[in-house]
C-alpha cells in the first residue's frame, strides 16, 4: 500500500489564522476606513492581544500586503472567468471587460482604494502581492494588441473608467449614474482608437 502524503496540521491551523486576521481587518477598514486600521482593533476581531498578530504578519504594512495581494487575486479569477465569456467584437468585449472592473471596483470601497490608489503613504506592495496585478494588466495589454489598440491607448481606457468610479464615489455612491455613463465612454474611446462599431463585422 502506498504511502499517503502526511497533512501539516501545523501549517493549515496557520494558514487558517493568517486568513481569519485578514478578514478582520477587511472588515475593520470597511467600518471604519482603510488608513485607520490598527493592529489593536484587528487583534479585537479574531480574540488576540495586538502582539500576538506578529507571530502571522511581521507588521501592520504586511497585514496591508496580504489584504493587497488576496483582493488583486480575487479580481484576477473573476476577469478569468469573464474573458472566458467575451463577445466576439471587439468593442462590446472591451465595454465587457471595462464594465467588470467598474462594478469590482464600486463594490468595495476600501479595496479599491487598496488595489488602486495610494492613500497609504508608507505601504508598498512586496513584489509577490504585486504579481497579481502586474499578471491582469499584461493579460488585458494583450488582449488590446491583439484588436490593434496600443498600450498608451489602452492605458487611457483604463484612467478613463477610473475616473467614472472616483466620480461615483465622490458624488454618488450607492446610486448608478456613472454606470449609466460607461458604454457611452467607452464608445467615445472606442471611436478615437478605430475600434469599428457593434453594427460592422467583427475584427477579433
Amino acid at each position: 500500500m502506498l504511502d499517503m502524503p502526511k497533512r501539516d496540521r501545523v501549517a493549515e491551523r496557520r494558514e487558517s489564522t493568517r486568513r481569519e486576521i485578514l478578514d478582520a481587518a477587511w472588515t475593520v477598514a470597511r467600518e471604519s476606513g482603510l488608513a485607520t486600521l490598527t493592529l489593536r482593533d484587528v487583534a479585537s476581531r479574531v480574540g488576540m492581544q495586538a502582539p500576538s498578530l506578529y507571530s502571522h504578519f511581521a507588521s501592520k504594512n504586511a497585514i496591508y500586503d496580504g489584504m493587497f495581494r488576496q483582493a488583486w487575486e480575487e479580481f484576477e479569477s473573476s476577469s478569468l472567468a469573464v474573458d472566458a465569456a467575451l463577445p466576439a467584437h471587439p468593442r462590446a468585449a472591451f465595454k465587457q471587460t471595462m464594465r467588470h472592473f467598474f462594478e469590482f471596483a464600486v463594490a468595495d470601497l476600501a479595496r479599491y482604494q487598496l488595489m488602486n490608489q495610494r492613500i497609504l503613504v508608507d505601504f508598498e506592495p512586496t513584489t509577490e502581492a504585486f504579481a497579481p496585478s502586474v499578471r491582469v494588466v499584461e493579460r488585458s495589454v494583450q488582449f488590446g494588441q491583439a484588436v490593434g489598440i496600443s498600450v498608451e491607448d489602452h492605458l487611457i481606457v483604463i484612467a478613463l473608467v477610473s475616473g467614472l468610479i472616483n466620480q461615483h464615489y465622490a458624488n454618488d455612491p450607492g446610486g448608478d449614474t456613472y454606470a449609466g455613463l460607461l458604454d457611452r465612454s467607452i464608445d467615445m474611446w472606442a471611436d478615437a482608437v478605430g475600434l469599428p462599431p457593434e453594427d460592422s463585422p467583427p475584427a477579433m
